[in-house]
């Protein structure tokens, strides 16, 4: 008996991966920490405070020099106030749950 391969439903229902990069007590890293435990997603939360290695891969990624940095999937969100917005749009969701967008994201 082999192991089966998804089929094409099953991967695009796959949640996408969730990385932050964040500081252990930036206020903004901690509002995202709490909406992403409001909707229930995990995600990878990389500490860059102590581990200037890490900050410089963070703005080399991103292109920014702030905490938090959000990517969701390949889509690089940016900020707390980006995530915040995309959830005010009705549009984080779509991306955290790997739903179907009827317009862009940035729309």
């Amino acid at each position: 008996m082999g192991i089966s391969q998804p089929t094409n439903q099953q991967t695009l229902n796959k949640p996408p991966h969730i990385k932050m990069y964040s500081t252990r007590f930036c206020p903004y890293c901690t509002r995202a920490r709490a909406l992403f435990k409001k909707k229930g997603v995990a995600y990878e939360d990389i500490d860059v405070g102590s581990t200037p290695k890490l900050w410089r891969a963070m703005e080399a990624v991103s292109g920014r020099t702030t905490v938090p940095q959000i990517f969701i999937g390949s889509l690089h969100v940016g900020g707390y106030d980006d995530m915040a917005a995309l959830e005010r749009a009705g549009k984080l969701d779509a991306l955290l749950f790997n739903q179907n967008l009827s317009q862009g994201v940035c729309s």
